[in-house]
């Protein structure tokens, strides 16, 4: 059995990039720090370092080994922390996960609705993903999940489809398309973009195959994995946009939302509920506010066709 002590060390390594730099985090020598990643290559029979210069990089192995030590240490920390509410004489507690747009545009309202009602009731809410996949990895009590096409079964959980949204084009003020009240797709094709998921998960999906059936790929100019930091590089004029319409709830100062069509990209929106939580209160309630969110006026700068 490995030693989750070890995994811990063997991960900080990792993260800070040398022994010393996680023997200084950790407050162990560096010799300690040394002695437990060659006790943990001896319990799992792999190389997990080797010397570059004069430190050390993790193997392809490690690296491996590394990010699943991280899904490892997660999950014991939420055990610690059921013991902990156990101990307390408390079990109310629900593990959220949600990706990013939604976190900054729905959750606010639903974890204060919740606690306020709830008073007793943790939340634990963590920005994952929008995957089944990772669902099925983390496993906690209630999932956003963004899709394209039909649901996945996910063994233990059960599938309610919140929304299927469009998506939009954020434009510079002062571009020439930014006065239209609807864009066609393919005449994006001359312009530069700004990638806004550098995961290439489904929302990027939706976005690319709307593209392709327009008869063109986006020539990316700036990539990055956050929608406001996306916007912000066209309001200052280095390019467009395509993001989902909950992504472009908060559009900047210098740039405009545009709705597409011929093809209209969509996502779907879906909450997983674990079965054996499904009759608690407080999770029904957050299933409750959740559909509410939908069918809240959002704010921003979009412009609607």
């Amino acid at each position: 059995m490995i030693d989750t002590h070890r995994l811990m060390i063997f991960r900080s390594v990792v993260a800070t990039g040398s022994v010393n730099g996680a023997a200084a985090v950790l407050g162990y020598t560096p010799s300690a720090v040394s002695q437990h990643l060659a006790a943990l290559q001896r319990e799992t029979k792999l190389r997990l370092f080797e010397r570059v210069g004069r430190g050390i990089e993790p193997t392809p192995a490690g690296r491996v080994l590394a990010a699943e030590a991280s899904r490892v240490m997660s999950q014991i920390d939420d055990l610690d922390a059921t013991i902990a509410d156990l101990r307390a004489g408390t079990v109310d507690r629900i593990v959220v996960n949600s990706f990013s747009s939604a976190v900054g545009n729905w959750m606010p309202d639903v974890v204060a609705t919740l606690t306020h009602e709830f008073p007793h009731t943790r939340v634990l809410l963590r920005t994952e993903e929008e995957t089944e996949a990772v669902l099925d990895a983390r496993r906690p009590d209630i999932a956003l999940v963004v899709r394209i096409g039909r649901a996945a079964d996910v063994p233990g959980y059960c599938e309610h489809e919140l929304v299927t949204e469009p998506y939009v084009v954020v434009l510079p003020a002062d571009h020439e398309l930014a006065g239209r009240s609807v864009v066609d797709t393919a005449e994006l094709a001359p312009y530069r973009f700004v990638d806004n998921d550098t995961y290439h998960g489904p929302c990027r999906q939706a976005m690319m195959d709307a593209c392709a059936a327009a008869g063109f790929s986006p020539r990316f100019v700036v990539e990055t994995s956050e929608h406001g930091a996306a916007m912000e590089f066209v309001a200052r004029g280095i390019g467009v946009t395509v993001l989902p319409r909950l992504g472009a709830t908060h559009v900047p100062q210098g740039a405009v939302a545009v709705p597409l069509q011929n093809p209209t990209p969509e996502r779907t929106i879906s909450v997983y509920v674990k079965d054996s939580r499904a009759l608690d209160p407080v999770v029904a309630r957050a299933l409750e506010l959740l559909r509410g969110c939908v069918l809240r006026p959002q704010a921003g700068h979009a412009k609607t066709a």
